[in-house]
């Protein structure tokens, strides 16, 4: 009997333990970036050509680089994240290896290298940190008589489909001295665990039901057939369909446009890691469509493209 207690004893700890290492693993990984609306309220904008398009998008690394309040403000909102055991990439250090990378002019005008079509500094950013979630901080100081108060917005965005999947919003107390790290705390601190719960809840979610992509199909017009082409008795669009059904997680997705041109899948779902551990993107989930097209009976050669971490396209009948 005791040798049978013991080894209860035993399996309760190992179960234990592995539990807790899951738990762990399940956290999100997170990127504190000031929004938009703050680098251009601030300065902190740059200029990029989109296909020529101009567009003005928020310049991350001069705002690092040049306010201090931004560092502290951020450095402050890491530790309380990482007092509640959050894991947090460092969007300086992300901003300086891709600098360290010569990737200054990729930042600044549009990319169409290998696998990739032209994508905004953020998506590049986000490509680089490989962040689960994006913590955008917006905040004003204000004033009542000779105190000062902080207004704080705390957005948190999944990288993958934009979606916002947790809010704070609020005022902090007026004070005399504290400086603005200090009100900002003070004003985050009061609504900072129902934000990490919905952080929480939304990638307890993805590890459940799989993170969710954008992926498109399409022809080049030199193409001559189409998504309607008939492959052992049956159209390509729908071997395709079938083919999704397949491989995301329970089956979901959805299809919002099928023509004999093109077809386009939303809120695809896709499993958060491989059998290696590695975090799946929509690049690395669409090359299996893509190397699946390309056997027999199909045969077709097809371009893929991406664009961040959460949308791809394949391009039927050239490269």
């Amino acid at each position: 009997m005791k040798t049978i207690r013991n080894l209860l004893l035993f399996a309760v700890i190992i179960l234990g333990t592995t539990g807790l290492a899951y738990s762990q693993a399940k956290k999100p990984t997170i990127m504190v970036l000031p929004s938009d609306n703050w680098c251009i309220e601030n300065g902190y904008t740059l200029e990029y050509d989109d296909q020529g398009t101009k567009l003005v998008m928020p310049d991350y690394r001069s705002a690092f680089q040049g306010s201090s309040e931004l560092l502290q403000v951020v450095s402050a909102l890491n530790g309380l994240m990482a007092e509640r055991g959050f894991p947090l990439k460092n969007a300086e250090s992300v901003l300086k290896s891709l600098y360290n990378q010569s990737a200054e002019d990729a930042m600044m005008t549009t990319k169409d290298g290998d696998g990739s079509t032209a994508e905004s500094p953020i998506d590049l950013l986000k490509k680089t940190a490989n962040a689960d979630i994006i913590m955008q901080l917006t905040w004003t100081v204000q004033s009542t008589g000779p105190k000062k108060y902080i207004t704080f917005n705390l957005q948190g965005l999944d990288s993958y489909s934009n979606k916002q999947v947790a809010t704070a919003v609020g005022n902090g107390a007026p004070s005399f001295a504290a400086g603005v790290p200090i009100l900002l705390e003070e004003a985050v601190l009061a609504h900072i665990d129902k934000f990490n719960s919905d952080l929480q809840a939304h990638f307890d979610d993805m590890f459940e039901n799989g993170r969710e992509i954008v992926v498109r199909i399409k022809r080049f017009d030199s193409w001559d057939e189409d998504l309607e082409s008939i492959y052992n008795g049956e159209e390509l669009g729908i071997l395709i369909e079938d083919w999704m059904a397949d491989n995301t997680v329970k089956g979901r997705f959805s299809l919002t446009t099928a023509t004999e041109n093109q077809i386009f899948f939303e809120q695809v779902r896709i499993p958060l890691y491989n059998d290696r551990g590695r975090a799946i993107d929509a690049r690395r989930f669409t090359k299996g469509l893509q190397a699946y097209l390309r056997e027999a009976p199909f045969n077709i050669t097809a371009k893929l493209t991406t664009s961040g971490l959460g949308q791809a396209t394949i391009w039927l009948g050239g490269k």
